[in-house]
């Protein structure tokens, strides 16, 4: 661990006691390093998806705790920011939901805190008049503002991934969810 950045060196120095020999070049802030098996060999399959399982649920939990704390900055619950993070346009009650994946009830409480804070309104949809489009007012689309900046300058992906990464991390992300949940 390279104390004084937070990182933990992933290097290949040989055996390591008790976890075999560790393989990689790249500081990797707050990662386990990439453990090779005995002699030299891959990890096994299963052990190699226990890591990146491992990995996914440790950056999930940092991307949602950086959230968290962003909204309480602005005065607001968690799933108020991830409301107006979604709101880059007008959307019916019922997307918004499918795209938090929520309950429609709770994105009605949603729906209503933020209209209580006077940072978006409900209207009639253009396309079904059943439906109600939750639209931002011009208050909610500075505060939507903040907070996307907030996040595209604290959010792990931006501040240790450099462009090129950050294309190559999209693009793995998108094949995975093509397969829509799994084999």
């Amino acid at each position: 661990m390279d104390e004084e950045r937070g990182t933990a060196m992933a290097l290949d120095y040989g055996p390591v006691p008790g976890a075999g020999r560790v393989r990689d070049a790249e500081p990797v802030p707050h990662a386990e390093p990439l453990l090779v098996a005995e002699a030299g060999q891959p990890v096994s399959d299963d052990e190699l998806n226990q890591q990146i399982a491992d990995a996914f649920t440790e950056l999930i939990k940092q991307a949602h705790d950086l959230g968290q704390r962003i909204a309480s900055g602005f005065g607001l619950t968690g799933s108020d920011a991830k409301a107006l993070f979604m709101l880059g346009t007008p959307m019916t009650m019922k997307e918004l939901g499918m795209r938090m994946g929520c309950d429609p009830s709770f994105v009605t409480s949603v729906a209503d805190a933020l209209e209580k804070h006077g940072l978006a309104r409900r209207e009639p949809s253009q396309r079904d008049r059943r439906s109600k489009n939750l639209v931002l007012t011009p208050e909610g689309e500075k505060l939507r503002e903040l907070i996307c900046g907030e996040i595209f300058t604290r959010a792990p992906w931006c501040t240790t991934l450099d462009t090129s990464e950050r294309h190559c991390l999209l693009g793995l992300i998108r094949k995975m969810l093509r397969l829509g949940g799994g084999r």
